[in-house]
């Protein structure tokens, strides 16, 4: 695998997950201009990779069109790694994603991830809007995998054939939440990426049987888990619980099936939650994989999440809704690094 200079926590890298939130009462410019600003900053701190995710339909997140803003956030870094976590490739035709990836490692040479799913990365409804045809389905996943991979091979064989694309070495990792990608990446001996933030409480079962059923390959000799976590830090616990309150409405909107713009922080949540939905939520901010408080805290908490699930590699999302409280988490976090 390819490497970067770049520090670590307790000898892990840590890498950045942003999900180019929309600010209420901001728009999309100003989205991606936070999001350079954030590679800019991550970057000269000692973070290892910048990756962005494929979402569709949701009103406060900018970055669906996932390959144009990870060619926008290279060309304005210099050497962090910049890839995808994830492109969704069952919304996709292989060809276009070797295509535009193929283009991305071209112009950024050894600086592109290709972080794949195979979740839609939205509702049902809009789902069937992306799909190349209504017969598309996640199941669909493995052959659309062997499909991409060949596009990259040095000496392809198929009548067509990627170009930029064939004969590229660009990283593909697969994602997951559930231990179905799991397996796949362990059969096919390709990095692994989980997504504990989301989806904490089956953590232990996916890098489980990625290890135990990991085949070597040309890609690795032994299996590469990096575990997904979330981090809200500040000066103070008091200050990170109230900035948190941004990522707590977040989810609330969406267990309410109304997703919305990232909302500013408030004072008191039981004020727009009901005992069963402010129940959920602490139950998912008081969960491992998510980390808020003081610089200790999070320290404190970071190293027993590593001694846990003993992660090759972190990457970190960050749902805050002020741009200099965001740059002040990760920078209170780049300090506790080697």
């Amino acid at each position: 695998m390819k490497n970067i200079q770049s520090k670590s926590f307790n000898g892990v890298p840590l890498s950045i997950l942003d999900l180019a939130p929309i600010n209420e009462g901001e728009g999309t410019t100003q989205s991606f201009k936070n999001s350079v600003q954030l590679a800019q900053t991550v970057e000269d701190l000692g973070f290892h990779r910048y990756w962005l995710a494929e979402h569709h339909n949701m009103p406060g997140i900018a970055s669906s069109a996932t390959s144009v803003i990870i060619g926008h956030i290279a060309g304005a870094t210099k050497r962090i790694r910049v890839g995808a976590g994830g492109i969704m490739l069952p919304n996709h035709a292989p060809l276009v994603i070797a295509e535009q990836f193929g283009t991305l490692e071209s112009l950024y040479p050894n600086r592109i991830d290709l972080g794949l799913g195979r979740a839609p990365g939205s509702d049902q409804a809009t789902a069937y809007a992306l799909r190349r045809t209504l017969h598309s389905s996640p199941e669909d996943f493995p052959n659309q995998l062997d499909e991409l991979q060949s596009y990259f091979n040095p000496e392809p064989t198929a009548r067509v054939k990627a170009y930029p694309g064939t004969g590229l070495d660009i990283p593909i990792w697969l994602l997951g939440s559930s231990d179905f990608s799991a397996r796949l990446a362990a059969e096919k001996g390709l990095p692994f990426a989980f997504a504990s933030h989301f989806s904490p409480d089956y953590t232990t079962m996916a890098l489980k049987k990625y290890r135990d059923n990991f085949k070597p390959s040309e890609v690795l000799s032994e299996p590469y888990a990096m575990v997904g976590v979330n981090i809200i830090a500040a000066d103070t616990d008091e200050r990170a619980k109230w900035l948190a309150t941004s990522m707590q409405q977040q989810f609330l909107s969406i267990i309410r099936g109304k997703p919305g713009m990232l909302q500013p922080p408030i004072d008191n949540v039981e004020e727009v939650w009901s005992p069963h939905e402010l129940a959920a939520s602490e139950e998912r901010s008081q969960s491992r994989s998510t980390m808020v408080g003081a610089p200790d805290k999070v320290k404190q908490k970071l190293a027993s999440f590593l001694a846990e699930t003993q992660a090759n590699e972190v990457i970190i999302n960050s749902q805050i809704f002020s741009q200099k409280d965001r740059l002040h988490s990760y920078e209170i976090v780049a300090n506790m690094m080697d």
